[in-house]
């Protein structure tokens, strides 16, 4: 039966992590360079995003939730613009720390007829200064009994390592608050986490190897045996999704049957609608049926986008 979008307007969800300012260098390419054996790609336009934490922050808003941001930039033109952006967007940059002498994580890519062909990174990933990580984490103490739930956006930028997410993880189990996390495999075991969302090369990273799709029951097995986490869900990419529970119960979830243009930032809508409908008192198996109709509508767009709450119920009256 098709689920329906809950009523989570009341729901607000703390979203810490890595904000990053995506960039799209639109152009064409007519020729190649005469001074190697690259496309010259002539620049027609430009257009600055929410990415990372932010992005994710972006879709708990469109999809009709309520938000709260911690996490940080530099003191730079990069900074003021994720700022402005996220005024913008209806989103609020209080809780946003401004690092002096830290450049802010910006992924620029250079789009030529529709296709990436390269893509610039600034950024640093050494991990934040101890005083900037304790007025962050005094942040989350402050906010987190006004949530309803967490999502831990890890893109390895600096914000997060082992100690200190074990030390928010504690935190969030102690609050009894749901907790999505989207990971790295170099901050494995996340402790704490309600559900953890590797794709499949995360989720090789966690295991050890790569692996078949057959073999979902044993990786999950071996990664609950070394955890504390509730469900897995693993993003397969057109396989669709999968939630494993500690029970050793296992979900297949078909992927969405549309065409698929750009995958970016579709991880940050699945954490968004897991994160809200966990709020919303869903089941983990519904929460990832939510969250991978939501991403199969971001994935039908170009670049870093949302998924709205009208589009959200459009995508699931589609299920069958």
């Amino acid at each position: 039966m098709p689920l329906k979008v809950p009523d989570w307007s009341r729901s607000r969800v703390l979203v810490v992590g890595d904000v990053i300012l995506d960039r799209f260098v639109q152009g064409a390419v007519r020729r190649i360079s005469p001074e190697a054996p690259i496309p010259v790609v002539e620049v027609t336009g430009e257009r600055h995003v929410l990415g990372g934490a932010a992005n994710v922050a972006h879709n708990v808003g469109a999809l009709g939730g309520q938000v709260v941001l911690v996490g940080a930039v530099g003191q730079d033109r990069h900074g003021e613009s994720l700022r402005k952006l996220l005024g913008d967007s209806g989103l609020g940059a209080e809780h946003l720390l401004t690092l002096e002498g830290r450049p802010s994580t910006v992924k620029t890519r250079i789009i030529a007829q529709h296709q990436q062909v390269v893509r610039v990174d600034r950024e640093t990933r050494e991990a934040i200064p101890p005083q900037a990580w304790e007025d962050l984490e005094a942040k989350v103490v402050a906010l987190l009994p006004e949530c309803a739930a967490v999502v831990v956006s890890d893109y390895a930028k600096g914000i997060f390592n082992p100690e200190r997410l074990a030390r928010l993880g504690k935190l969030f189990r102690a609050a009894g608050k749901p907790c999505v996390v989207d990971p790295k495999p170099v901050h494995f075991p996340y402790p704490g986490a309600t559900i953890v969302t590797p794709n499949r090369q995360e989720a090789a990273g966690f295991y050890g190897r790569p692996f078949a799709t057959v073999e979902l029951v044993r990786v999950a097995a071996d990664l609950f045996e070394r955890t504390d986490w509730d469900a897995i869900l693993f993003t397969l990419g057109e396989e669709g999704m999968a939630v494993a529970q500690r029970d050793g119960a296992l979900e297949r979830i078909p992927s969405r049957v549309r065409e698929v243009y750009d995958v970016t930032g579709a991880g940050d809508t699945v954490v968004a609608g897991l994160s809200l409908s966990l709020s919303a008192g869903l089941s983990l198996v519904e929460a990832a049926r939510v969250a991978n109709a939501a991403a199969g509508v971001v994935v039908g767009k170009t670049g870093t986008a949302v998924c709205t709450a009208e589009e959200l119920a459009d995508s699931l009256r589609e299920e069958r």
